[in-house]
């Protein structure tokens, strides 16, 4: 017996009836071929798109805060008013469709007209970014869709143009991702935004007193505003015995490639590290179906970020799906395909993929003069100690509003935020960054969301049940809640992520 189809598509264009709206219901159906959602936004009723154009998550199962929508899966958000992505990772706005109310219907029509750029008074007018990574594409993409209208240049030092870098370690090196889909833009996007994007650009010099950037090759680059997004560099260790060319990094697509050109052929896979991308890459190369080791000297993965049960839950999934750990030991010896342990256990090995962490690119920033503490200082906009000078992404070191530190945070989310808030602020709008840090770890099927930033924690409290892989983890300092860690519970991230917001304002 086979279940029942499901029904059709709503014809929103026939009308609903206004109190299906009410206590916040969202109402899904079609227009024409276009999936559409109708909630009310305050006394209004909109209708716009019903998927994220990040991920394509279901808006439907998001949270309406301030006139926004975000997303369940990544926490974008969207204006409900005019559909612009105002939170990253989404960069492209939803449609938004005209509503008509009669009596106690509401009937909704067609696509409604984009808003018009706005058109900017003064403005700098070369701004320059420095990195080609997430903090540099959002704050391009941003700068534009403000209305800037100078010349822009984005100096990248990959031999790509700005990727989908999370992707690197997920889908596409699991081989569940086309390689078209990782470019987060277009050729075409460059070109018709005006944006010079200067690929395998290694930034030699920055003269911040004459405004000039100068590369490797000689070339210069003058500015009046400029942006440093120039991220980070994987952590390399010293494996003794390996061969430069036996020990993958990942960071790159060229990175990336690699480890999939060498997969194809190799059996028997070492990761050596547990960091959120070490276990991402374990995770993907089972996928492919190559036996995985993973080594690293502590005795629980993750349990510096997550806390012990967490990071045993993370073991018991990999487990699960085949990975071998060895943990609270290191690599001793390498000797062609064959590995020692420092603890003594012998591995065959044809891939060794290292995941120990990253550090921020602080090198062109030191000799610039900037003020450096573990990460290129910036105020509340985001401004480093030299005016006009900007600086987004894993380098940046800020002070946050709801730790009441200053931190600096390596997660894609934050520094396409950070570009976002940076390109504003290089336009003299003077907008704070005030975001809940937030980031997602995907392992197989296994999702982990993130919101806060608990760099130590004395507590750590569980609502729900890890063993059924359904529950939401608080992390505690003197009893404030700096984080949550949410499990197959969505909307609980959302409102955590808002909760925290509220709290900050008030305050």
């Amino acid at each position: 017996m086979t279940d029942d189809p499901a029904p059709p598509p709503r014809d929103l264009s026939t009308g609903i009836a206004l109190d299906e709206l009410d206590g916040g219901r969202i109402v899904t159906g079609r227009i024409g071929d276009d999936e559409v959602i109708v909630l009310k936004n305050g006394d209004d009723v909109v209708a716009v798109g019903a998927h994220c154009t990040h991920y394509h998550g279901p808006l439907a199962e998001g949270l309406v805060v301030d006139g926004t929508i975000r997303c369940p899966w990544h926490h974008a958000a969207f204006c409900l008013r005019t559909g612009e992505a105002v939170r990253a990772p989404a960069l492209d706005a939803i449609a938004c469709y005209r509503v008509e109310r009669q009596g106690a219907r509401v009937i909704v029509h067609g696509k409604t007209e984009p808003p018009a750029r706005p058109r900017l008074g003064d403005a700098p007018k070369s701004i320059v970014i420095v990195g080609g990574g997430a903090a540099g594409l959002a704050a391009a993409d941003m700068l534009r869709r403000e209305g800037y209208d100078g010349a822009l240049t984005m100096l990248s030092a990959d031999a790509s143009p700005p990727v989908d870098r999370p992707n690197l370690s997920k889908d596409y090196l699991a081989g569940t991702a086309e390689e078209d889909w990782i470019p987060l833009r277009s050729p075409d996007f460059y070109r018709e935004n005006r944006i010079d994007l200067v690929q395998n650009a290694l930034v030699a010099s920055l003269d911040v007193a004459a405004k000039k950037v100068a590369l490797d090759d000689g070339r210069t680059f003058s500015f009046d505003a400029l942006l440093l997004a120039t991220g980070a560099e994987p952590i390399k260790l010293d494996v003794p015995g390996a061969a430069p060319s036996q020990l993958h990094y990942l960071r790159s697509f060229d990175d990336s490639r690699a480890i999939v050109a060498k997969a194809q052929h190799a059996k028997r896979a070492l990761v050596i590290g547990t960091s959120f991308i070490g276990l991402e890459v374990a995770a993907s190369l089972r996928t492919r179906g190559l036996a995985v080791h993973v080594v690293g000297p502590d005795k629980v993965p993750l349990e510096r970020v997550m806390g012990a049960e967490v990071g045993a839950l993370v073991r018991t999934v990999h487990e699960e799906h085949g990975v071998t750990f060895h943990m609270g030991t290191t690599v001793a010896q390498v000797d062609g395909t064959r590995v020692r342990l420092a603890d003594g256990t012998a591995l065959e090995i044809d891939l060794i993929v290292l995941g120990v962490g990253v550090r921020p690119a602080l090198g062109l920033a030191e000799r610039a003069g900037l003020a450096v503490d573990r990460g290129v200082v910036v105020d509340a906009y985001l401004q480093t100690s030299k005016p006009g000078i900007y600086a987004a992404g894993d380098i940046a070191r800020w002070p946050d509003p709801h730790s009441g530190e200053r931190i600096r945070v390596e997660h894609w989310v934050v520094a396409e935020r950070q570009g976002q808030v940076a390109a504003r602020n290089l336009l003299g709008q003077r907008v704070r960054y005030d975001a809940v840090p937030f980031f997602w770890s995907a392992h197989y099927d296994f999702v982990i969301h993130y919101v806060g930033h608990a760099e130590k924690f004395d507590k750590v409290d569980i609502d729900g049940s890890l063993a059924k892989r359904d529950a939401t983890v608080t992390y505690r300092a003197k009893g404030r809640a700096l984080a949550v860690a949410t499990i197959d519970r969505d909307m609980a991230s959302l409102r955590a992520e808002a909760a925290m917001e509220k709290a900050t304002a008030a305050r």
